[in-house]
């Protein structure tokens, strides 16, 4: 029998170390550790070093996977298809939660209330104490029949067509009057409406009686006879609206999504004013305020108006809906409103709505995963953030964090430090330990923990001026701004402060400016770095030319794509009722080409070789031509280390900006505008960087920067700081000039933080 006093130990004790064996997921060389459970592990290491194959890759996709086995069948039919990480063994792993930055969906019905629940919470609150009282929840639900503005179906906007966007008036139908895809002469849409009977084909459209113009546009649907068939006939403006204006606008492909931007004008609903309600539920309200205004108030008031309410009968929602609106503001994001539609949210502003939905969780002994959270945070910001990942360790978990910047890896009870290099130079385990011993080991994390650069001696002179003028957007104060030319300059502020609003709200439009940001690149799951920046066309020209050949044969997408994956190097099998599987051609062995096109060779290399290799092996591989060029640039980015027919729905943000800024070089343009373009670089790689920015300067270009990191302001030759704080408490200038200046007599939060990084 034990003793009161003296817990029986069981197995279970034992268990306070995740164990990874023989990792070898993508570039990892068969790496083993020991993970310490309930505690902060930071990951760090160069770009490509392995980090994220080694965190997502493997820890957490092995306990989604394990814990997607545990549903029957059916269940898993709904589920992604999880494929097992390349490893020995992973013991003692507990459930995995990711939380990443991928872009919340552009869904426009998803907003911040809806993706937190803090907006359900309030509409539950609304029904009780709302006066006067109109019923449920549902009521106040802008996604259902019973609260959604009849006029607009809850979105809020009706939309305009312009007519002369869909046809030429000057025409006849057989002499192409309709302008709208899909609707050119002879195609099947087309003769259902040239030979519906309504009007005659050969007719200008001007010439149309109203009887005809009416039938023409905006005729319900009727079963009409061509020949010896029965078709439905419906007005033009009506098929329009049903096949086009239905889609979401990110899922229509390009050209459909270029002539809906053109035709249709989308503007605020006048029935609800955009609020997207019923008038009874904008008619309840609670201390004079209805629902709508709610949503649309900055969170950081909203929680102001919460504490307010006092009603015993709905107490604990009301303190369940404080703490989480008291959560959005401490982890940064009180400027928001809960209208906000979440797809225009930043990935890391994404990642931290995320974040909150867990800070409220009962679970404990969870492994929480973070990708990079300090994206999108000013220094300021990073502090809040770092208690917020401790709070979640204290409560139990174990939150493993990939991160680079110094802040965070300073709190880490321990760290894995991958490396040395990236790509096939990575993929190993520098180091694994605390962080004074990390600071000791002498690997290039180590060394660069105290690394800071330097305020510039002497600032480069502007050629001009690039004039912003009484800009309003959000929550700009109608501000005007003279951004140098010929100079770096840097914008920064706290997240919300309206930096990307002053930027990316004024200047885009402007003949040469390119802007390279971190949103995903269109394309199927065949484009690759090869494809999207045009370098897969020399290697072709060149493997054709050596062997006497078609280039044609060197395109997976083309001639020479092997037959029974056309040219994916993947089978995608649907299992009917289980999760459909990808596995790797056995035809082609996942090498995409026919094994005629495979026995050709360059410098003894076939095709899906030189695809394999990584930009840098290419670099050297191409010694000059058109190949190099590209490879040269992007080199020069920092992505040395992709391979080039790596997928690009691979890339991270960081990854795909870079890409972007790559092909741009090739461009004559004079401005160049980035969105943190530090993000995903490793402290070793953010020099490079700044070298690359000088560069572009150097040869005659504006270069602008919206960015954090104390090292790019530290480098600038000009600083925009906007704030003082976030949402209406900023969008104000509160300090143009050189960093020197803020340093020496700035009174700013940024002030403050690069006083303390250069040391003054």
């Amino acid at each position: 029998m034990t003793s009161a006093t003296t817990p029986a130990t069981t197995p279970a004790d034992g268990h306070h170390v995740i164990q990874v064996r023989g990792a070898r997921e993508n570039n990892l060389a068969d790496v083993s550790l020991d993970i310490p459970k309930r505690r902060l592990t930071v990951f760090t290491g160069v770009s490509g070093s392995g980090k994220s194959s080694l965190v997502f890759g493997t820890i957490a996709a092995e306990s989604q996977r394990l814990i997607n086995e545990t549903y029957t069948a059916f269940v898993q039919s709904f589920m992604p298809s999880l494929g097992r990480p390349d490893m020995d063994a992973l013991h003692n792993l507990s459930a995995a939660i990711v939380v990443d930055q991928e872009r919340m969906g552009a869904n426009s019905r998803s907003t911040v209330g809806t993706a937190t629940d803090a907006y359900t919470m309030l509409r539950i609150v609304f029904s009780r104490l709302g006066t006067p009282h109109i019923g449920t929840s549902g009521a106040f639900s802008f996604n259902l029949p019973e609260g959604m503005c009849p006029r607009c179906e809850g979105a809020g906007q009706v939309s305009d067509i312009d007519l002369d966007q869909l046809v030429d008036r000057e025409k006849s139908l057989n002499e192409g009057a309709i302008t709208v895809p899909n609707f050119a002469v002879d195609s099947w849409y087309w003769q259902i409406m040239a030979r519906s009977g309504f009007y005659d084909p050969d007719k200008k459209l001007k010439d149309f009686t109203d009887r005809e113009w009416a039938d023409f546009l905006h005729k319900p649907q009727v079963k009409v006879k061509v020949d010896s068939n029965n078709f439905t006939y419906e007005g033009l403006v009506l098929k329009v609206q049903r096949t086009m204006l239905t889609k979401d606008r990110d899922a229509m492909q390009s050209h459909i999504r270029a002539f809906v931007d053109r035709a249709v004008v989308f503007r605020e609903c006048p029935d609800c004013e955009g609020t997207r309600l019923t008038a009874a539920a904008l008619a309840s309200k609670i201390d004079g305020v209805n629902i709508a205004e709610c949503s649309a108030m900055q969170i950081s008031d909203l929680a102001t108006f919460v504490r307010g309410i006092h009603d015993p009968g709905v107490a604990p929602l009301l303190a369940g809906l404080r703490d989480l609106l008291d959560s959005l503001v401490e982890i940064g994001l009180g400027y928001l409103s809960l209208d906000r539609p979440a797809g225009t949210l930043s990935g890391g502003e994404a990642q931290r709505v995320k974040m909150v939905r867990h800070l409220g969780s009962s679970l404990t002994d969870v492994t929480y995963v973070f990708d990079e959270p300090t994206i999108g945070l000013h220094p300021h910001d990073i502090q809040r953030m770092n208690d917020l990942l401790l709070l979640l360790r204290d409560k139990g978990n174990t939150v493993l964090v990939v991160e680079h910047k110094p802040e965070v890896i300073a709190i880490a009870d321990h760290v894995v430090d991958l490396g040395p290099g990236a790509g096939t130079d990575g993929g190993r385990i520098c180091f694994s330990g605390d962080v004074p011993g990390l600071r000791a080991s002498g690997t290039l994390t180590g060394r660069h923990l105290e690394h800071r650069a330097r305020l510039r001696e002497k600032v480069r002179e502007p050629r001009g001026h690039l004039s912003i003028k009484g800009a309003d957007l959000h929550n700009l104060k109608d501000i005007s701004v003279e951004i140098p030319l010929g100079v770096l300059t840097v914008v920064t502020g706290v997240a919300g402060s309206g930096k990307s609003s002053l930027i990316h709200g004024s200047l885009p439009a402007r003949d040469g400016v390119v802007v390279a940001d971190q949103t995903p690149i269109r394309g199927s799951r065949r484009s690759n770095p090869a494809t999207y920046t045009g370098l897969l066309n020399p290697i072709r020209t060149a493997f054709a030319k050596a062997n006497g050949v078609k280039a044609a044969l060197f395109s997976a997408n083309s001639e020479g794509a092997c037959p029974k994956c056309n040219g994916l190097g993947l089978v995608y099998t649907d299992l009917a009722m289980m999760a459909g599987v990808a596995s790797v051609c056995e035809e082609c062995g996942g090498k995409r080409f026919t094994p005629e096109v495979l026995t050709y060779t360059l410098n003894g290399r076939n095709i899906s070789e030189v695809l394999g290799m990584s930009v840098a092996e290419a670099h050297d591989f191409f010694p000059s031509g058109q190949a190099h060029t590209i490879l040269g640039r992007l080199h020069d980015v920092g992505l040395g280390y992709l391979r080039l027919g790596q997928p690009l729905n691979t890339l991270s943000g960081g990854e795909r900006q870079r890409l972007k800024l790559a092909i741009h070089m090739a461009e004559r343009a004079a401005t160049y505008v980035l969105d943190e373009p530090t993000t995903g670089l490793h402290m070793a790689d953010v020099d490079q960087l700044l070298a690359l920015l000088d560069r572009l300067v150097d040869a005659g270009n504006t270069v602008i920067v919206i960015e954090h990191h104390q090292a790019v302001m530290a480098h600038a030759d000009w600083l925009v700081d906007l704030g003082p704080g976030a949402g209406h408490d900023g969008g104000r200038v509160v300090f143009e000039g050189t960093p020197a200046d803020l340093v020496a007599g700035g009174d700013t939060l940024t002030a403050h933080h690069l006083r303390e990084y250069v040391g003054v």
